[in-house]
Formats: C-alpha cells, sequence, structure tokens
C-alpha cells in the first residue's frame, strides 16, 4: 500500500518537476513509510512520484516509479493485485521475464500483453495507478472498481496534478485552490464530499472504475472499465435460480477465495473483528484457510451502547484467535480529535472516524495489514435503516401528508431520553440501542414525500445545505435521479444501489482507508471482491431479507463456523459518543470552532442556524450531534490547511 503522487504539462525545469513531486509524495509519507522515488522526464514535464509500503517482495525490486520491461510504460500503483501471481504463470507461458515478485511488475507486464483495459479486466484487488506511456505521450489514471483505493486530480490551465491524498496536490506550488461552496453544501448534506467533488474547486476525485487519460495540451477524457450501474442490471437480468444451500455454497466458495486471496502478504497480517456479522465471517474464514490462529483486534468504549468489544470477544473465543482489545475513554478522543483533517484529508463527519483510528493505531503496533469486514451492509441489506424506511413506504406513505405530519410530531413531542426509558422495559436481549437517535429519524421518514426522499433523509445531516451554506448551491447528483426508481424498482435494493456507489466509497472506504494509512496500515476488505459483488448482485431479495433476518444468506454462511446464539442481537453500529463528550470534555474545544465572531468572519455557514444548532445540543432539545460534528469538521480543517501549504509530513503517534 502507498502514495502516488505526479505532473504532467509542468515544463521543461527538471528540478522544478523533481522538488514538487518530491514535495507532494513527502505529504503523504504516512502511507509509504519505508521508500520513496521520484521519475522525471522533462522533456515532456512529467513527473511521477511514490512513497512505499512495502507488504510483498520487500526488496528493492518492488520499488516504484517501475518502468516495464520493454521501457514503454512507467508506473507509480497503489494497491494490491491479489491474483498477480497466477497472471504472473499466465505471463511467464508468453515469455515475459519478471526480476523481483511484487505485484506492480505483473500489472506492467499484463499492460504490455494484453492492452490497459483487458488488463483491468483481468485484476482481482484494490488499486490506484498512474501509468505513462512514453509512445503515444500519454498520462492514464485508474481507480479500482468499487473505489477502495483513493485518487484525486486537479487541472489549472495547462498544468495537471495529481495525488493519493488532496494534501498532495496542495503540496504543489503551482497550484493556489479555493474552497468550493457548492461541494461544500453537498458535505453538510452528507457529511463528507461526495464523488466527483472536492472541497477545492478546480480538483476532483476520481470515480471508481473509471480510467482518465490525458495528453499535453488536451482535457483528459474519462471513460468507465467497470459501471456498477450496468453490472446490476446485468446481474438482475440473469438472476441465480439455484435453492438456498447451492446459493449458500456457491457464495462461501466466492468469499473463500476473496479471503485467501487476501492473506497473501510478506509481512504480519490480522483481521479488524467488531463482533458483527461481517467481520464475524472474514475472521472465520480467515481462521479456517491459515495454518495459525488468526490475529484479531477489536477496540470498546465504556459506554456500553457503543461498546461492541465484549461481542468481539466472543466471537474471538469461540475461533480461538489471538485477540486484543483496546478500551478507550474521552481522553483518548481528546487527543486524537483536533488531529482527524489532518488524517482524512478533506472535510470528512463520520463519527466512526474515531474508533475507526484508535482501533487502526492500535493494531498496526502489531501486524501492517489487515482485514476488515466493510460492505457487507450494502451489499446484504444489512442496515437497520432500509428496513425503518421501507415499512415507512409500505404502511405510512399511502396515508395523507397531514396524518403523516402529525404522527412524527407526536413522536418528536417527547425528548428523545423518554425513548431510551420506555426501551428498557424491553429484554435487554432484544432491546435496541440508541432508540431515541432512532425514534427521531423514524419522525423525519414520516414527513417525506416518497421513498427516495426517505432514503437521501437518511443519509441528510443539514436538510437546506443552500440556507445553511453562504453563496452555496448543493449539486443534485445521483441520489437525485428520478430514472432509478424505473431501472430498480425494489426500494430496498435501490437504496442498496444508492449506497454502493455513493456512501461506500464516500464514507466507508474513505474513512477506513484514512484511518488505516495515518498509521501505515493496510486495510484489506474481501467482502467487496468484484466477484463476489456481481454474483450477490444477481441472488433473489428473499436470500438477502427474509422476514426479520436482514444479511440472511451471510448468516446461514457464518452459523456454520460460529453458534447462532453468539450472533443473534440487536445491530449496534459503530460510532462514538460524540454528542456526550461535546457537551463534555470536548466543548471547549468546540466552541472555540462554533464561535460566532468565528463563523461571521470566515463566510461560510449562517452564524445563526449554527448557534442554535449549538444551543439545542447543550440544552438537550435537540441531540442529533452529526449535523454539528459536519460543521466542526470542516472548522478543523480549515485550520489544518494552513500545515499542509508548508509541505509537512503527517505526524501520528
Amino acid at each position: 500500500m502507498c502514495g502516488i503522487a505526479g505532473i504532467l504539462n509542468g515544463g521543461g525545469e527538471a528540478d522544478w518537476l523533481a522538488k514538487n513531486v518530491q514535495n507532494m509524495t513527502s505529504s503523504q509519507a504516512h502511507r509509504g513509510p519505508d521508500a520513496d522515488g521520484v521519475w522525471v522526464e522533462p522533456e515532456v514535464g512529467i513527473a511521477l512520484g511514490h512513497r512505499r509500503l512495502a507488504i510483498i517482495d520487500l526488496s528493492s525490486a518492488g520499488a516504484q516509479p517501475m518502468r516495464s520491461a520493454s521501457g514503454r510504460y512507467v508506473i507509480s500503483y497503489n494497491g494490491e493485485i491479489y491474483n498477480f501471481r497466477d497472471l504472473r504463470k499466465e505471463l511467464q507461458k508468453t515469455g515475459a521475464a519478471f526480476h523481483g515478485g511484487s505485484d506492480t511488475e505483473v500489472i506492467l507486464a499484463s499492460i504490455e500483453a494484453w492492452g490497459l483495459e483487458v488488463a483491468l479486466g483481468r485484476f482481482i484487488g484494490m488499486f490506484a495507478f498512474a501509468i505513462w506511456d512514453t509512445a503515444e505521450r500519454e498520462l492514464h489514471l485508474v481507480r479500482d472498481r468499487l473505489g477502495i483505493k483513493p485518487l484525486y486530480w486537479a487541472l489549472e490551465g495547462a498544468l495537471f496534478i495529481f495525488g493519493s491524498e488532496l494534501k498532495a496536490l496542495t503540496a504543489c506550488d503551482r497550484w493556489s485552490p479555493e474552497i468550493d461552496r457548492n461541494a461544500l453544501a453537498a458535505f453538510t448534506r452528507w457529511n463528507y464530499v461526495p464523488s466527483p467533488h472536492c472541497i477545492y474547486r478546480g480538483a476532483s476525485k476520481l470515480a471508481p472504475g473509471t480510467i482518465l487519460s490525458v495528453k499535453s495540451g488536451e482535457n483528459p477524457r474519462i471513460k468507465s472499465f467497470w459501471d456498477f450501474r450496468k453490472v446490476s442490471q446485468q446481474a438482475m437480468a440473469q438472476p441465480f435460480d439455484g435453492s438456498d444451500d447451492e446459493a449458500a455454497t456457491e457464495l462461501e466458495s466466492l468469499l473463500r477465495d476473496a479471503v485467501q486471496q487476501r492473506l497473501v502478504a510478506d509481512v504480519p497480517l490480522g483481521a479488524f473483528l467488531s463482533g458483527g456479522i461481517d467481520s464475524s465471517l472474514v475472521v472465520a474464514l480467515m481462521q479456517a484457510e491459515g495454518t495459525r490462529a488468526a490475529r484479531t483486534f477489536s477496540i470498546g468504549f465504556h459506554e456500553a451502547e457503543y461498546n461492541e468489544a465484549r461481542h468481539a470477544r466472543s466471537v474471538a473465543d469461540h475461533l480461538g484467535t489471538d485477540h486484543t482489545e483496546l478500551y478507550v475513554g474521552f481522553n483518548e478522543a481528546l487527543a486524537v480529535i483536533p488531529d482527524l483533517p489532518r488524517y482524512y484529508d478533506e472535510p470528512f463527519a463520520d463519527s466512526s472516524q474515531i474508533p475507526t483510528y484508535l482501533v487502526s493505531r492500535m493494531t498496526r503496533k502489531h501486524v501492517t495489514v489487515a482485514l476488515s469486514g466493510d460492505g457487507g451492509d450494502e451489499l446484504f441489506a444489512g442496515y437497520t435503516r432500509y428496513h425503518w424506511a421501507e415499512m415507512v413506504r409500505r404502511r405510512f406513505l399511502g396515508l395523507p401528508s397531514g396524518i403523516r405530519h402529525g404522527l412524527a410530531g407526536l413522536i418528536d413531542l417527547p425528548p428523545r431520553n423518554f425513548w431510551e426509558q420506555a426501551a428498557r422495559l424491553m429484554p435487554a436481549g432484544r432491546r435496541p440501542h440508541r432508540v431515541g437517535e432512532r425514534a427521531s429519524k423514524f419522525a423525519s421518514f414520516l414527513r417525506e414525500p416518497d421513498a427516495d426522499a426517505i432514503y437521501r433523509r437518511q443519509h441528510t445531516h443539514w436538510a437546506d445545505p443552500d440556507a445553511l451554506v453562504i453563496g452555496g448551491h448543493e449539486p443534485q447528483d445521483l441520489p437525485f435521479d428520478e430514472s432509478l426508481s424505473s431501472e430498480i424498482p425494489d426500494f430496498v435494493q435501490r437504496m442498496q444501489f444508492m449506497d454502493t456507489v455513493t456512501y461506500l466509497p464516500d464514507d466507508i472506504l474513505t474513512k477506513v482507508d484514512r484511518a488505516s494509512m495515518a498509521v501505515s496500515l493496510e486495510a484489506r476488505v474481501p467482502l467487496i471482491d468484484h466477484r463476489v459483488v456481481e454474483f450477490v448482485w444477481r441472488l433473489p431479495q428473499n436470500m438477502k431479507v427474509r422476514g426479520s433476518s436482514d444479511k440472511w444468506l451471510l448468516r446461514k454462511i457464518l452459523h456454520r463456523h460460529v453458534p447462532r446464539e453468539i450472533m443473534e442481537r440487536p445491530k449496534m453500529g459503530f460510532g462514538a459518543p460524540v454528542g456526550k463528550w461535546l457537551r463534555g470534555p470536548l466543548r471547549d474545544w468546540a466552541e472555540s470552532l462554533l464561535s460566532r465572531q468565528r463563523i461571521e468572519e470566515a463566510g461560510f455557514f449562517d452564524p445563526d442556524i449554527v448557534q442554535t444548532a449549538w444551543d439545542g445540543l447543550l440544552s438537550g432539545r435537540n441531540t442529533a450531534q452529526e449535523p454539528l460534528w459536519g460543521i466542526l469538521m470542516f472548522e478543523a480543517w480549515r485550520d489544518a490547511q494552513s500545515s499542509w501549504s508548508n509541505n509537512s509530513p503527517l505526524q501520528v503517534g
């Protein structure tokens, strides 16, 4: 796992190209602490830079940027191609020779043998890379199918720059970015900046499954090599027609292979274990495929409603893993939170970024690679919000809006702690978590006019971004696309699709990538191996949700390895008690960032709206923490920008 960066059309000054690419890669030293490299061709104004986290072939034979055997291609690459050994054997039969044991060399040989697009179709893995074609004098940027690895790019005049993280772009001294208020408006709704937008005007995220090609003096061209919208349509047009047992057998075979491939490493390897369905299944298969006890890692909070560590311990004990856990309180959070904007690069405000970073930091003390269970909720309809939204659609959307709004008002009438106290009347084993928060979301669903508005409401933190952000106009992207309802008529399936192309890459995978790479830890996600994704979308919906059971087929496979009684409990989610901390030990930090004077002077947000929300959180009238967390993360991110401009590498504890 690595950090990449580069410049095209930078002019013929070799010293300037080398210096700036070196600065761009140095800003990402945390992504690759083991080695760095720069390749420059001043006559065409191109430079490629690389920071290496050595995982496979730790020798200098794996150093980058790397040139292909013929000399035609030069690559700077971030990621892992898990089937590289099989591809290597195939290429050797056609006469290809290899000098080292890295997957980078196999990527180059594959592209030389088959061409870029055919080679991409053969790769199983996660990747973001830049490859310069010396014959065509053309640069190609490529991002993996599901968007596991990040890649930013920007065009200013003739200057084209790119990097794994946004701070790499700001390290180029000929790029002077400005905050894009429209992107900021989108951020306030989602608590992340949705692709392809970027918080800086003139910069973009390369979309998952796409290739960007650019020549000197020309505009970039972008095309897909794997389009999930088309993939999902094709999968649903060819539904799996086997039995439950046949589906479970085929899926388990795919998952076993996906896990097995992700166990290839020349460094110590482990897994995150939350005790939920997804991570437990990954660890169970990892344990089954390995030759020694898997190393597992979990994090816990002293607040019971946020603590999954005890469940993880039960799974670890049953499977016999070598388990490590860490309990954290507000002192640890207080130490980490001010630095989060530097780790997450662009404004990002999913509060589970806190435990994700903390568990990554703990894990890195023991291993260099960790498997993660991310993606199972999107694939198998595991989010509780899906089922609440579907219930509202079926039972309430047919009612007159006045009745729905009246019901919503009744639910919102008592304070949230009323619903928390009411939930205590239920048996502990069946008691849902954070009932007050969920009651408020349920009420908000009732107020929406249609199903797709309910979906957007699930992710909405500020309902009117244009009113909050001064001069901002929220882009109306895929979540507002009305044609999706005819393409995917099933509402739950449509929510899964939307989350797979938006929330998964822009929130979940961004969170995991930045948290893990901040401490130089590689995270691998076997559940979203593209072969698994393509198969799962062929399955009938009742193999994902059956009765009151979500992730039905995953559970069926998991119960072959872990007893049902260990796993059957209400879903918790992975979060942190941010609201409690903001009213307590983090209050001074928050008030300094949310002060009316600061908000007015910056001129990004309406100060009255921000102050009303903050007063409501402090008084208990409004306990929704995530909207204010977004404002706080943006304000802290603004403060962090100055250090990026000085090209100081990220320091981590």
